[in-house]
C-alpha cells in the first residue's frame, strides 16, 4: 500500500501485552491501516514502528503520536511489563516525523471525547436537562488491566488533559464487607490499591474472596465471570460483579467530587465496556449517588462508557492534530 509522503500521521496505543498501529488523516484513523503487533516478538518500540511503516509501503509521516500503559514523565515513558526504552527521541528516529508526542493511554482516551463515532457511548447515569458549557470540565476513567483517571480541562490553549496514576492510591471502605476486602487484597499485595480491586485481575479477586468467605473457594477468569453473569449460571459470579460495581460507583462518585466533571464522566477499557449494560443493575449508581448530604448533588454528572476500541489511537491524531495547528 503506497500513501503519500508527508502528509499522515503515525498513531499507536502500546499496551503490555500488543502494540495496535495505525495511520490518520488529521484527527480521523484510517481503520484500513490498524494493525496489531505481538510485544513478545520485538525487541522495542523502534523495531515495531519500523515494521509497521514497512508493512503499510515504507510510509513517511508528517507526525507521530504514541499512547502508553503507563506513566508518562518529561517525554519518556515508563512501563511496568515492558522493559521498552520510550521517548521522543526514540519516536523520532524511529518514524523520522518532524512532530513527535507520547502520552499515557488515559490522556489520550480524554482527547478522543468529542472525536468518536455515532453509537459509541453508552449512557448509564442521565445528567441535567440542561447541556453543559464547552468550558465545562469532563472526566476520563479507565478500568481494564489496570484503573485510572485523568480529567479532560478546556483552556483557551487548547484541551489539556494531565496524567495521574489514580489507580494506586487507597481502596475506600464503606462497610464491613468491604474493610475484609481491603485486608483480603492487604494479605496478597501488600497494600490496597484501587486497582488491586478495579480491573480484570481484581474481579477475580473479588471473586476469590467472596469464595473465601463462603468456606467455598473456586478461582474463575475475568471473562468466565462476566460471562456467567449473563447467563445466570454462578450466583457467586452475580455477587462479584455486583459488589464490584458498587465500589467502581464510590470511587467513581469520589472522583467526581473531587474535579467536579459537569461535562461528564466517561468509563473507558475492556473491563467498563463489559461491565457497561450490568451497572445499573448492579447498583453502580446508587453507590455512585451515596454521598450523605452531597446525594442530590451527585445528579449534575452524566456517566457513560465509550464503546469504542479505537479512542485512544481517535486521541492520539487528535492530540498530534492539535499540536501541529499551534
Amino acid at each position: 500500500m503506497t500513501h503519500p509522503a508527508n502528509t499522515l500521521v503515525l498513531v499507536a496505543d502500546i499496551g503490555g501485552t500488543n502494540t495496535r498501529c495505525a495511520l490518520a488523516k488529521g484527527r480521523e484513523v484510517l481503520p484500513e491501516t490498524v494493525r496489531r503487533y505481538s510485544n513478545a516478538d520485538y525487541a522495542g518500540l523502534e523495531v515495531v514502528l519500523r515494521r509497521y511503516l514497512s508493512d503499510e509501503g515504507d510510509v513517511d509521516p508528517a507526525a507521530a503520536c504514541v499512547a502508553v500503559a503507563g506513566p508518562v514523565r518529561d517525554g519518556a515513558a515508563t512501563m511496568t511489563n515492558l522493559d521498552w526504552q520510550i521517548d521522543r527521541d526514540t519516536l523520532a528516529r524511529a518514524t523520522k516525523a518532524e512532530t513527535v508526542s507520547i502520552l499515557n493511554d488515559l490522556q489520550a482516551q480524554g482527547h478522543a471525547i468529542g472525536h468518536l463515532k455515532d453509537g459509541s457511548v453508552r449512557q448509564i447515569i442521565a445528567g441535567p436537562q440542561t447541556p453543559p458549557s464547552p468550558q465545562a470540565v469532563r472526566l476520563v476513567v479507565g478500568v481494564g488491566t489496570g484503573f485510572n483517571a485523568a480529567p479532560v480541562f478546556e483552556t483557551t490553549g487548547g484541551r489539556f488533559v494531565p496524567p495521574s496514576e489514580s489507580g494506586h492510591a487507597n481502596l475506600p471502605i464503606r462497610n464491613e464487607q468491604e474493610l475484609r476486602l481491603c485486608q483480603y487484597v492487604s494479605t496478597a499485595h501488600g497494600f490496597p490499591a484501587v486497582e488491586d480491586v478495579l480491573s480484570g485481575r481484581g474481579l477475580e479477586r473479588v471473586y476469590a474472596f467472596l469464595g473465601q468467605e463462603a468456606g467455598d473457594p473456586r478461582a474463575r477468569s475475568g471473562k468466565a465471570i462476566m460471562a456467567a453473569c449473563a447467563d445466570g449460571s454462578d450466583p457467586r459470579a452475580v455477587e462479584a460483579a455486583s459488589l464490584f460495581a458498587r465500589i467502581l460507583g464510590t470511587v467513581c462518585g469520589n472522583l467526581s467530587l473531587i474535579q467536579l466533571p459537569f461535562g461528564g464522566l466517561y468509563l473507558v477499557g475492556g473491563v467498563s465496556q463489559a461491565f457497561g449494560p450490568h451497572l445499573s443493575a448492579f447498583g453502580f449508581a446508587e453507590a455512585f449517588r451515596d454521598k450523605g448530604r452531597f446525594a442530590g448533588f451527585m445528579s449534575n454528572f452524566e456517566v457513560s462508557v465509550i464503546e469504542d476500541d479505537y479512542a485512544a489511537l481517535i486521541g492520539s491524531a487528535a492530540h498530534i492534530d492539535a499540536l501541529m495547528s499551534q
